[in-house]
């Protein structure tokens, strides 16, 4: 049996998030989600608060158990028993420092894999930053993240939902002025 771990802050946890979590959990026996406890973050949703929005998203995937940890990756990975870490790559940004973790991750012990996942298409410019920001200036979000996330962000930020703005186009064609020629000047 293949244990897996996928480790991040979830910030809130996305789609984006979601994707990746039910992929992995159709590859792995089990996925233990790890909310990491990083205290040079300021996050916007305290740790229960986190641990409770995945463990709501994720019911429907009886493999994926949700739980936090503090410390080293490694040491987490020995402590569920699990000998893979779950990573999603977005774009070739993540890469450099998605490779520098993986390899000091082996480094700190051998017997640690690190399987990378890409998201769906739809979910390749998602992060929890966005979606953070988005939510507080009043922007939907609710195509990003599943309805429970967005009605936290809107209660924990006092953001009222935006309105959505139709913008019709003109009837017909635009006309653009007509270009005239610059007169020569007379010597």
């Amino acid at each position: 049996m293949v244990k897996a771990i996928y480790p991040g802050t979830f910030d809130p946890i996305t789609n984006g998030h979601l994707d990746i979590l039910s992929r992995a959990a159709l590859l792995f026996e089990e996925v233990q989600v790890v909310v990491a406890v990083n205290v040079r973050k300021n996050t916007l949703f305290s740790l229960s608060e986190r641990l409770e929005l995945i463990r709501d998203c994720t019911l429907h995937l009886p493999n994926v158990h949700v739980s936090s940890f503090e410390g080293l990756t490694v040491d987490c990975l020995r402590r569920f028993g699990a000998e893979v870490v779950i990573r999603g790559l977005r774009a070739v940004s993540d890469f450099e420092y998605e490779f520098q973790m993986a390899l000091m991750n082996k480094k700190l012990d051998p017997g640690c894999e690190t399987v990378y996942l890409m998201p769906s298409e739809q979910y390749t410019y998602l992060n929890s930053s966005v979606i953070r920001e988005i939510a507080a200036l009043g922007g939907s979000v609710s195509e990003f993240v599943p309805h429970a996330v967005e009605a936290k962000l809107r209660k924990k930020l006092g953001a009222p939902h935006a309105p959505i703005q139709t913008v019709v186009p003109p009837k017909g064609r635009a006309k653009l002025p007509k270009k005239t020629k610059p007169r020569a000047k007379k010597s």
